[in-house]
């Protein structure tokens, strides 16, 4: 089981810089994959950024690619997701989620179902 605990959320203007943190209980975090996840009002959930188990492999959607870095610090147990040139349309809420991976150091997924826990979220919304 692992808790998931995001912060780092609020209001900035276009163009401002945030960076997001997402807290993991346990002690084996780097057994999983972690991504970032968002979802606007009305809106489907949507993938983010992902980053493999040891930080090695990185992927981003394309609407975010070049303006936000996802990292990770095994030792702290946590992920980061720094995002830059924030736009009016990156307002939503962001989710922090984990997917289980023993086996493939690299892996890293775009698919919401491949993550088995997820946090409750922190609140992004910038303003024009």
């Amino acid at each position: 089981q692992v808790q998931l605990v995001e912060s780092g959320g609020g209001l900035v203007q276009a163009g401002d810089s945030l960076r997001l943190s997402c807290a993991a209980s346990g002690r084996t975090f780097s057994t999983y994959t972690m991504g970032w996840f968002r979802q606007a009002p009305g809106k489907e959930r949507e993938f983010v950024a992902a980053i493999s188990r040891y930080g090695g492999s990185t992927d981003y959607a394309g609407s975010v690619k070049g303006r936000f870095t996802i990292s990770r610090d095994n030792a702290k147990n946590t992920v980061y997701l720094q995002m830059s040139s924030l736009k009016p349309e990156d307002t939503a809420n962001y989710y922090c989620a984990a997917a289980f991976n023993w086996g493939d150091s690299d892996f890293v997924s775009r698919m919401l179902k491949r993550y088995d826990y997820w946090g409750q979220g922190t609140q992004v919304t910038v303003s024009s």
